[in-house]
């Protein structure tokens, strides 16, 4: 299932790159079509079977005044009431399972000199990652297709750990987060380095519900910094964890949806992948 929606997404990312670049031209669904090669029958039942939308209804949430609407009608405690919505059924939050702890000095000192990292990797909806773990709960996710480049980015982080390419308890909880039934869905653990200031962002994202988003400037108010947005923005931009840790829900405040360290495009699929979700 996972495979075939892998397939499916490498064909949506041609179409949204393509909708986002004629959005002014609001492309019909035989324009869209036309431009990733598949018939118009064809290409919406891929979509509908991938998105769990219509090609129209997900544009419709990767619309400039979709985002801004959401952006005014967040109530003012969004981020606080996170944890007290969607706890049931297939609109569960995902973000109630998962738990940052932090790495001491001495797991993080040397390049990571004895820490013992398993690594795996396995297809999404939104393309290839790489998960990775140590003992304690998962310390990397990476969108990227090119397995040795990715192995490569995580030893720039730990340099001096053991690699070890096995899949392990940690990293299948957390493949499990692509699921659309997370009924079986255990506690996901985190182990990451990061300082203080970068973990206070990084739990504030794991507030915002799925389906929502909200902007720099509210995530810095949130955690009591008010104007630390740009830092803020950078603590977002150094994220380990894809998708696990939402940097994907903040956008700008003009509601356009702005940069992610996997690309753009990925970020506009994950924005109405989850925005379809949550409608269910």
């Amino acid at each position: 299932m996972i495979h075939q929606e892998k397939i499916h997404f490498d064909r949506i990312a041609k179409a949204i790159e393509y909708i986002k670049e004629n959005s002014k031209k609001q492309p019909s669904l035989d324009d869209i079509a036309a431009a990733v090669h598949l018939s118009p029958f064809y290409f919406q039942r891929l979509f509908s079977d991938w998105a769990g939308v219509s090609p129209k209804k997900f544009i419709q949430y990767l619309s400039l005044e979709y985002a801004k609407n959401l952006l005014r009608n967040g109530r003012p405690s969004l981020l606080d009431a996170a944890h007290e919505t969607g706890l049931s059924g297939s609109s569960r939050l995902h973000d109630l399972f998962v738990n940052i702890e932090r790495m001491t000095p001495g797991e993080f000192k040397n390049g990571g000199e004895g820490l013992r990292i398993n690594y795996c990797f396995a297809e999404s909806p939104f393309g290839t990652l790489m998960v990775a773990s140590t003992s304690r709960g998962v310390c990397s996710v990476a969108f990227e297709a090119d397995e040795t480049l990715a192995l490569s980015n995580l030893k720039k982080h730990f340099p001096n750990a053991l690699y070890v390419q096995m899949v392990d308890k940690f990293q299948q909880d957390a493949l499990f987060i692509f699921q659309k039934d997370w009924s079986r869905l255990d506690e996901i653990k985190l182990h990451l380095n990061g300082t203080s200031f970068q973990l206070k962002v990084w739990e504030s994202l794991l507030k915002i519900p799925m389906g929502d988003l909200t902007t720099y400037r509210d995530i810095a108010q949130h955690i009591g910094k008010p104007k630390a947005f740009r830092a803020v923005g950078t603590a977002i931009g150094s994220n380990p964890v894809a998708f696990l840790i939402p940097c994907h829900r903040v956008i700008q405040s003009s509601g356009k949806i702005g940069g992610y360290m996997w690309g753009t495009t990925r970020k506009s699929a994950i924005i109405g992948w989850e925005a379809a979700m949550a409608k269910m």
